[in-house]
């Protein structure tokens, strides 16, 4: 049995997922793991909306991010941030998920990137519509059905630090599991 702590934050996109793993992640001295489509568009030179289209017709996108998440996870103490995260990485010490309502989502997307909000309220939908189908049929996986978590957090009412918090405790415990102590 590995000493390394490894966990696993997953939600759908505006719920704080990023910015909670990075604060862990800093926290803690754990490695950050959050390969994601906007990481390999970036090293494609695709446009991030371009990219996820793309995705959509060829899995072996989804695939490849999946599987080099996992083995990055696998390499340390590490917290692994990514939609499917707590279904992916097994061997989690901690699944975390986040949830937010469609309207708080949107908001928070709108803020980080901009445009207008009922646009982005829409983008939203439909994004979440189109990563469900492609996760069901790629792994089988319904990414609306996560009450195996450890912790499930709404952050609708809270900031990152509030969630950095609860988060932070269950990951205390974790350590103190393994005989280890908060670095």
């Amino acid at each position: 049995m590995s000493n390394n702590v490894r966990i696993a934050i997953s939600g759908h996109s505006g719920c704080g997922n990023t910015t909670v793993t990075r604060l862990l992640s800093e926290r803690f001295k754990f490695q950050m793991v959050n390969y994601t489509f906007r990481n390999l568009a970036h090293e494609k030179g695709i446009e991030f909306r371009e990219f996820c289209k793309m995705a959509e017709n060829d899995s072996r996108w989804d695939r490849y991010v999946d599987d080099r998440q996992v083995k990055l996870a696998m390499e340390g103490d590490s917290i692994l941030g990514s939609r499917l995260a707590i279904w992916m990485l097994e061997k989690a010490d901690l699944k975390v998920f986040l949830t937010a309502s469609p309207g708080t989502r949107a908001s928070r997307i709108h803020k980080r990137e901009g445009g207008v909000l009922q646009d982005r309220m829409r983008e939203t939908e439909e994004r979440d519509a189109r990563d469900h189908a492609r996760y069901m049929k790629l792994y089988n996986i319904d990414n609306n059905e996560y009450r195996f978590a450890d912790l499930i957090i709404n952050t609708d009412r809270m900031d990152p630090g509030q969630v950095v918090e609860i988060i932070g405790a269950a990951i205390s415990n974790v350590l103190k599991e393994k005989g280890r102590s908060e670095t």
